[in-house]
């Protein structure tokens, strides 16, 4: 039975179990290295419940970075209507992949 947890990391929450690869925001590790969020939100499986007020006390969850790089580009484009301002810019969003190796409570 997979335990299921709601972690917080770089400003979002993420719904993860043992095994899953997650995008997140980056993270200043090398690939390979052994993270670990203390920021659990609430543990879950199909018997027991563990919701946090606002973090549940000595959950943690251990993930290994896989690799870190930047997303697709994305095209911010501007416009006003019949006043010749055009503006063009690109964004690249700076992510780590890490894949979930244990959820501990």
């Amino acid at each position: 039975m997979s335990k299921n947890a709601i972690i917080e990391t770089g400003g979002k929450q993420y719904k993860v179990k043992e095994g899953d690869t997650i995008f997140i925001e980056l993270l200043q590790s090398a690939d390979g290295d052994k993270v670990t969020f203390s920021n659990v939100l609430a543990i879950f499986d199909k018997k027991n419940t563990k919701i946090g007020a606002p973090y549940v006390k000595g959950a943690s969850v251990e993930a290994s970075v896989v690799k870190s790089g930047k997303a697709k580009k994305i095209i911010v484009y501007k416009m006003k209507r019949r006043k010749g301002y055009r503006r063009k810019q690109g964004h690249r969003q700076p992510y780590t992949k890490v894949k979930i190796e244990k959820i501990s409570a």
